[in-house]
């Protein structure tokens, strides 16, 4: 297909050039030689007769016109991606698709326990890809390289639909062995304890919960800081330490480790899990057909205290 003499082809490497300001990375993205992408680029340079990307130091930065041009191609190609896969109905019994998955590990650990008994058996063909939290989510669903984003509705914009899965709150955890584990810790017992608490990324970007009590003026002693929700656990096993957990991830895991699980001292707002996808999928009947999947498979039994 060309646009006035424009290889579709070409749109489609010039979207992931201008994403990955890099011919290695673009050239992975597309599955093709770095050689193959080095000329593309110089087609793509003719044609627009710019340079579009050019060598500052050791890394690739975007001409006026290829900035300018960044989001109208990341646009164009979305939009013909999706409509190449969109199909008037979605047979799950017979579909081999691959839906992409943005989550935390705790939705990853408590969705997942009850979602794919039903997927296997409703869509025994379909692959789900489910990928960890990184330093720019949204971005990943602007460029639609995932399906859907799963994350709590407190970070939520109005920029792509969305649709709410189960709600959640929290609990004082911790392990079994420790002495101040057989009451309900105080508000100042809770606070005076050494906490594990969860950052994510290279930002380190702090959890909900933590995000919240900061922004209350309330101050916990981490003594331990680890990469995701599940390590909060297992690494207060054998500890005096607190930590504070999904009440959903808790009762799971208090069934696995030696752990109490109190009410929190502190009120907390409530958590709701929210599936996030791009604005150009909303009439995609395999995404529609997933998120309500996920929401029945929150919803039975739904008693998370």
């Amino acid at each position: 297909m060309h646009f006035h003499g424009l290889d579709m082809n070409l749109l489609v490497a010039l979207d992931r050039l201008l994403d990955a300001r890099n011919t290695t990375r673009a050239a992975e993205r597309m599955f093709v030689a770095q050689s193959t992408m080095s000329g593309a680029l110089n087609r793509l340079r003719e044609y627009f007769d710019d340079e579009l990307l050019v060598q500052v130091g050791r890394r690739m930065v975007p001409t006026p016109l290829g900035e300018a041009l960044a989001e109208p191609v990341r646009d164009i190609v979305l939009r013909v991606e999706t409509a190449l896969r969109r199909r008037p109905d979605f047979d799950p019994a017979t579909s081999d698709r691959r839906f992409r998955l943005l989550m935390s590990d705790y939705v990853e650990t408590v969705l997942m326990a009850r979602l794919l008994p039903r997927l296997q058996q409703l869509a025994p063909g379909a692959v789900l890809e489910l990928l960890p939290y990184n330093d720019a989510p949204w971005e990943s669903l602007d460029r639609g390289d995932i399906d859907m984003l799963l994350m709590p509705a407190h970070y939520l914009h109005t920029t792509h639909p969305s649709q709410p899965l189960f709600d959640d709150d929290y609990r004082c955890v911790m392990w079994s062995g420790n002495p101040a584990s057989a009451a309900q810790p105080t508000r100042d017992e809770y606070f005076a304890a050494g906490h594990v608490v969860v950052r994510f990324g290279n930002q380190r970007v702090p959890a909900f919960d933590e995000a919240f009590m900061v922004g209350s003026g309330l101050r916990r002693r981490a003594e331990l800081i680890v990469n995701d929700f599940n390590a909060l656990a297992h690494t207060i096993v054998g500890t005096t330490r607190v930590a504070t957990m999904q009440t959903r991830l808790a009762r799971y895991y208090e069934r696995l480790l030696p752990l109490r699980v109190h009410p929190l001292p502190v009120e907390t707002p409530h958590l709701i899990e929210t599936a996030v996808w791009h604005r150009l999928r909303d009439a995609d009947q395999g995404i529609a057909w997933l998120r309500g999947l996920m929401a029945e498979a929150m919803q039975r039994d739904d008693d998370p205290a």
